[in-house]
């Protein structure tokens, strides 16, 4: 099966960077993009790819458990990205590590990450929430009654993605309330390196979290004039999780005001073991009528 006809192994492909040698004070790193209709690349994949960067400079036992970054400017995808990588601290149980992602020379993201040791302590999580249904008896999306490009997004995307209740892609559906749940998983298994299951788990957290800020106002995504862009994003990693089995992301949006609303989010495996911690502040502009 070629890359054209299996999205993950497209998403695995931008997530394999080359190394192209260390500066004076930096790591340097270089990764391509997903074919995006939309013309901008998609979030997910240069936060994923950045969690990758500072990877590659720490010993695999040192894994990433949070991260702080900005969305600063739109990628292109038919152009490459170099991530640079600065060993900001290295200790005996944590490493901290600044990377930015450039194109023309110029930032696209810049992220702040840190990597600890696996270490004994205390341990306890929120549950994840009662009687949420099964991903099987959740709805498959109707790919071919979408518009041209949303059908090449979501036949191309590497995600299986399924709403608990009903999407926002056409219209919203049920009561006008800040918070959502959804079903997701990579469409095939990939293999069991952890590092790539953090970034992939990265990739994924960028999907559909800004929803809670949208259905909280009866905004789909086919709305017309809507504008909605990633504006920073922050993560912590709890425990390992693996992406080719179904993870269900549970979300709410506490704030919005100024154009701009706050989400954030939970991931938990399927047994209701929590894997990671989301939130991100998201442009959202809707014209008025």
């Amino acid at each position: 099966m070629t890359e054209a006809s299996d999205p993950v192994a497209s998403l695995l492909a931008v997530l394999d960077l080359r190394d192209a040698g260390a500066r004076t004070t930096e790591d340097i790193f270089t990764g391509v993009s997903q074919a995006m209709p939309t013309g901008r690349v998609y979030g997910g994949q240069v936060l994923a790819q950045t969690i990758m960067a500072a990877s590659r400079t720490l010993p695999p036992e040192r894994s990433v458990h949070s991260m702080h970054g900005y969305f600063l400017r739109p990628g292109d995808p038919t152009d490459g990205i170099t991530f640079s990588v600065d060993r900001i601290h290295d200790g005996r149980s944590f490493s901290t590590r600044r990377t930015q992602a450039f194109q023309a020379g110029v930032p696209i993201f810049s992220m702040i990450a840190s990597f600890q040791d696996e270490d004994p302590g205390l341990e306890h999580f929120e549950p994840m929430p009662e009687g949420i249904p099964q991903p099987e008896d959740a709805p498959t999306l109707d790919v071919e009654a979408l518009h041209p490009i949303s059908r090449r997004i979501f036949s191309e995307s590497p995600v299986d993605v399924r709403h608990v209740g009903s999407p926002l892609y056409a219209s919203v559906e049920g009561p006008h309330v800040p918070r959502q749940a959804v079903w997701m998983k990579l469409r095939r298994p990939i293999s069991d390196d952890p590092a790539v299951h953090r970034a992939a788990l990265a990739y994924l957290s960028d999907l559909t979290i800004q929803e809670s800020i949208m259905r909280a106002h009866g905004v789909a995504w086919n709305a017309p004039g809507l504008k909605v862009a990633s504006l920073d994003h922050a993560m912590w990693w709890h425990r390992p999780g693996r992406v080719d089995d179904w993870l269900l992301y549970v979300q709410e949006s506490p704030n919005a005001r100024g154009g701009r609303g706050l989400a954030t989010g939970r991931i938990y495996t399927r047994e209701g073991v929590l894997v990671a911690s989301v939130a991100q502040e998201v442009m959202v502009r809707v014209p008025r009528d």
